[in-house]
């Protein structure tokens, strides 16, 4: 986007950044930190989409929030309306794709793979036309396969779609791809992929809903072992692969291993709650996506459990994140400073 400065008389470059899935956990912080280094910032929401959590979200950390968040131009549109997208990409130089929806329920898979593949693919088109300067996009480590030859899982550890059998990693899987073709096309991209992101805000739902159900005294715990990562970290990744000469290429981003007893615990005793007393075993998860399932059949509604997590509360995954570590000398949160953070604004906002 070329203007005219007014006292120098020649023609500059702006950037314009277009930000989807903005008023989510990443999107919403993301925003934040745009604001402060930019004034020319996009983000896309639906219509019902609650700007008022985003505008929360900036609270936290600004007393002067309001001018941070009127600093974002807000465009209604949605990445699986083709027609709306035309408006959002209106003179947009660079592109954060963080929007997705993420389900493990199967009755989901179709919208799923309208939003996560679908809707990618709308944006990989809209920045091949547009000539955009780069795109970030936010996979996950769902799309990682389990090593079969070492611990912990790399960037390199191929897909085999022959063991995925579960919708939200075959969509992300698929958004990927057609990031990649977005490359191929002339695009330069990037892609991270997170583990648990942990962060203040949206408490009833996704990650932030284990804070409130610890907060509300949760008495169950399994110890299954996944990576967990601070959104600060996820956000300051996306910003620095952005600026920085590094394209087509991907970054996991997991700052500790942990168990999800010890994840539990911890926000327990910030809390200073009853730390969950209760092992969830295999037999316990087997019996109680199943007896979840009849529910949700009888009731119309979304099962708590799913097979799928069911099975997921007890495996033992662990990635690496050597490669973002080397190649940016990018320094991780603790997990332990994540937890403690995240709980100190749960309770002054809910104190």
């Amino acid at each position: 986007m070329f203007l005219r400065d007014k006292n120098k008389h020649f023609l500059y470059f702006r950037f314009m950044i277009l930000v989807t899935g903005g008023t989510g956990l990443v999107g919403a912080h993301l925003l934040y930190q745009l604001s402060l280094e930019n004034d020319a910032v996009k983000a896309i929401h639906r219509k019902n989409s609650n700007l008022l959590a985003v505008k929360n979200v900036f609270s936290y950390f600004s007393a002067d929030y309001e001018s941070l968040f009127q600093k974002i131009e807000w465009i209604e549109a949605d990445i699986t309306d083709v027609i709306s997208l035309e408006t959002a990409f209106k003179n947009v130089t660079e592109v954060y794709h963080a929007a997705a929806l993420v389900s493990f329920n199967s009755r989901d898979y179709k919208t799923m793979d309208e939003i996560n593949i679908e809707g990618t693919s709308n944006m990989v088109n809209f920045c091949i036309a547009n000539h955009i300067k780069k795109l970030c996009f936010v996979s996950s480590v769902a799309t990682i396969e389990k090593s079969v030859t070492n611990k912990f899982m790399t960037e390199a550890d191929e897909w085999n779609m022959e063991k995925i059998s579960y919708g939200y990693a075959m969509t992300k899987y698929g958004a990927e791809m057609e990031v990649w073709r977005a490359s191929q096309e002339g695009v330069p991209v990037v892609i991270v992929n997170p583990g648990i992101i942990l962060g203040a805000g949206f408490w009833h739902q996704g990650s932030g809903s284990i804070f409130s159900k610890i907060h509300s005294g949760l008495s169950f715990y399994s110890e299954g072992v996944m990576g967990f990562v601070s959104v600060n970290d996820v956000v300051k990744a996306m910003v620095l692969l952005m600026k920085s000469d590094i394209v087509n290429e991907r970054y996991i981003l997991v700052a500790e291993n942990s168990s999800f007893k010890d994840v539990f615990y911890q926000i327990a005793q910030n809390f200073e709650r009853k730390v969950p007393s209760i092992k969830v075993t295999k037999l316990m998860s087997a019996i109680g996506w199943r007896l979840e399932k009849l529910k949700s059949i009888l009731k119309n509604n979304p099962p708590m459990l799913t097979k799928h997590a069911a099975k997921s509360i007890h495996d033992k995954r662990y990635y690496s994140s050597e490669k973002i570590q080397t190649e940016l000398n990018f320094n991780f949160e603790p997990i332990s400073e994540t937890i403690k953070n995240v709980c100190e604004l749960y309770k002054k906002q809910f104190k």
